[in-house]
């Protein structure tokens, strides 16, 4: 995923499936479609908590700061990249 949006929730009363939810239901308004993976700081994740929420993957990143999700759409894998104009 290169591009995906950040979406930024500290309220220490909500679990993180309820921000991971909201961040979901903000970024489908938003963009139309449903995103599929969402990287947060793997401190945020406990032991025994689920590889999903809100239908999409918990992926943990030590880039992402904590209490900030980033959403987006996993890239088809084996896809070829677009290729460069030359000059």
């Amino acid at each position: 995923m290169n591009i995906g949006m950040l979406w930024y929730d500290d309220d220490a009363k909500r679990k993180l499936d309820e921000k991971v939810a909201r961040a979901v239901e903000f970024y489908r308004a938003k963009y139309g479609v449903q995103p599929t993976e969402c990287y947060v700081h793997p401190g945020m994740l406990a032991a025994d908590q689920p590889a999903t929420a809100a239908g999409v993957r918990l992926r943990p990143n030590r880039t992402i700061i904590k209490n900030h999700f980033w959403l987006g759409v996993e890239e088809a894998s084996g896809a070829a990249a677009p290729a460069k104009a030359s000059r």
